[in-house]
């Protein structure tokens, strides 16, 4: 088993080949649409008493012919500890055998193939000439939301909002690295934007639906757990939701809170992205149409992205080999 830790995962994809993820991003929704993948929606282990939980992620590629499960915590009062509030490992396993062929960290992965499903969603939602962006949070996501996005669409303004002028400044210095410019703006201002991607863990919604203009895209990426919701049910109302599944997303993602309020049913769910990626569904088809993609993250975004790292790695000779069962 080949064991990989984050500096080595981020020397083989590091931040300027976000495109590359990009590309098995896309392949993964496809592969999902054409129905070529195995994904039980992931399960979740309540920590209550420890304010925290942990989400088990299986799947497997029929294409890749390639297995993964991903183990990830979210535990918010983790800083306090001197711990990072997110941390993941990836497993992946040669279907023909069971063999456990990798170990490595996820915490980075996720964050890149979040970014990147963000990018996919705004190629195929978004205005083909969308040239701003919002971002509603400055924390890690926000880093790869504009890295993705940035390669998808040619931005010209990126305006970016958050309780903490530190975080935009932080955010700002690591993107200059990358010749992207940013500047903070208020909420309102954000969500004017003509593509806007939502990254916050509230569970009260922020996002006005009279903020919103006509033919906007919004990639809802905070809501990733029961309870958490970040635009006014009202947005949802009267825009195409896409989400990347169903059986997660009515659990846990954006539209969580108001199918379980009623103020939205499934038959408001325009599709899965996948489909649109296969295309059984065509995505855009009106310029004022306001689009939402409802992002949970999936297990075979993982999958891809932790198959092409270890691919990457067998060919550079990168990690440690340990056989586990001696």
């Amino acid at each position: 088993m080949l064991i990989l830790t984050q500096k080595e995962v981020q020397k083989i994809l590091p931040l300027e080949k976000i495109s590359r993820v990009i590309k098995v991003i896309e392949q993964a929704f496809f592969d999902y649409g054409k129905g070529h993948i195995q994904m039980p929606a992931k399960l979740y282990l309540d920590f209550k008493k420890f304010n925290g939980d942990l989400r088990i992620m299986p799947s497997y590629s029929e294409i890749l012919e390639m297995a993964g499960t991903k183990l990830v915590n979210v535990h918010p009062e983790n800083p306090k500890r001197g711990l990072k509030t997110v941390m993941a490992v990836i497993i992946l396993n040669d279907p023909k055998t069971g063999l456990p062929l990798a170990l490595m960290d996820g915490t980075y992965i996720t964050a890149l193939r979040t970014g990147a499903g963000g990018a996919v969603a705004t190629k195929y939602l978004a205005k083909k000439e969308a040239k701003s962006l919002g971002i509603v949070g400055a924390g890690v996501q926000a880093l790869f939301q504009i890295l993705a996005i940035s390669k998808v669409k040619k931005l010209k303004e990126i305006v970016v909002c958050d309780i903490r002028d530190e975080a935009i400044e932080n955010l700002a210095k690591i993107l200059a690295k990358e010749k992207i410019k940013i500047k903070k703006g208020n909420l309102k201002e954000v969500c004017q934007k003509e593509i806007v991607s939502t990254t916050t863990p509230v569970r009260e919604p922020i996002v006005k639906k009279e903020w919103i203009l006509p033919g906007t895209h919004i990639n809802a990426v905070g809501a990733d757990a029961q309870g958490k919701e970040e635009l006014e049910p009202e947005i949802l109302k009267k825009a195409r939701i896409v989400v990347d599944c169903w059986e997660q997303a009515s659990h846990s993602g954006e539209i969580n809170v108001p199918l379980a309020k009623g103020v939205i049913s499934q038959k408001d769910i325009y599709g899965q992205l996948g489909e649109i990626v296969a295309g059984k569904k065509p995505g855009r088809e009106n310029e004022k149409d306001v689009t939402i993609f409802d992002s949970t993250g999936l297990a075979i975004q993982d999958l891809y992205t932790a198959n092409l790292v270890y691919k990457l790695a067998k060919r550079k000779k990168l990690g440690r080999e340990i056989n586990i069962f001696n």
